[in-house]
């Protein structure tokens, strides 16, 4: 079940926001986005950081494995490591069938 807003209608979001909207500390926030090296908000002049939506989306998946779940932070990052991998091939796969698809249609057009 998501713990963000049906809409995400702001740019940014303050740490303390998102922090709210899962119900955990900030120093969590902040230790989460240590371990996990693309959780990257950006961070003001002043060295605030603001949670863009996608980082909030980002959050909302590790907070999933790792509280709902009950992964372990090294078995959390194997996962999404793991199923990073398996959508890059899952879309080389059909890049090689889009190629194979337009020789096809190529042959049965001249041929």
């Amino acid at each position: 079940m998501s713990k963000l807003p049906e809409s995400l209608t702001k740019r940014y979001y303050s740490i303390s926001e998102v922090a709210g909207m899962f119900g955990v500390t900030t120093s969590l926030v902040r230790y989460w986005e240590q371990q996990f090296d693309f959780l990257k908000p950006y961070k003001s002049s002043k060295g605030e950081r603001r949670f863009t939506p996608d980082n909030l989306h980002q959050f909302e998946e590790i907070y999933h494995l790792v509280k709902e779940q009950g992964y372990t932070l090294a078995g959390a990052k194997r996962f999404l490591k793991e199923e990073k991998e398996k959508i890059r091939q899952k879309q080389d796969a059909l890049k090689t069938l889009k190629r194979l698809r337009g020789f096809l249609e190529d042959l049965k057009i001249n041929g």
